[in-house]
């Protein structure tokens, strides 16, 4: 029986270039968090990609908050930005 100990079994090798104060601050956390590096870099992915759809639901309901206030018709409100969204996907490819 194989036992991990909570780390992330590996199935695929990749490598980057850091700068110096980066490969400092990425050996600091893993000390810290008892944690390997390739832990830390999992887990400030996890972060950013969190942080990312957090600011990006607050966006959408601030838009929602700002069609409700305004009496918008919020079907036809979807429908342009679903059109301006597919417009704006061709851009670049003729």
């Amino acid at each position: 029986m194989v036992h991990t100990y909570g780390m992330a079994i590996m199935s695929r090798r990749t490598t980057f270039s850091l700068d110096e104060e980066t490969i400092l601050r990425l050996k600091k956390l893993a000390t810290i968090w008892h944690t390997s590096q390739a832990d830390v870099v999992r887990k400030a992915i996890k972060k950013a990609e969190s942080d990312m759809n957090d600011k990006t639901g607050e966006k959408l309901d601030r838009l929602r908050q700002y069609q409700k206030s305004n009496k918008m018709n919020i079907e036809i409100a979807d429908n342009y930005l679903r059109e301006l969204a597919e417009n704006r996907s061709s851009w670049g490819r003729d």
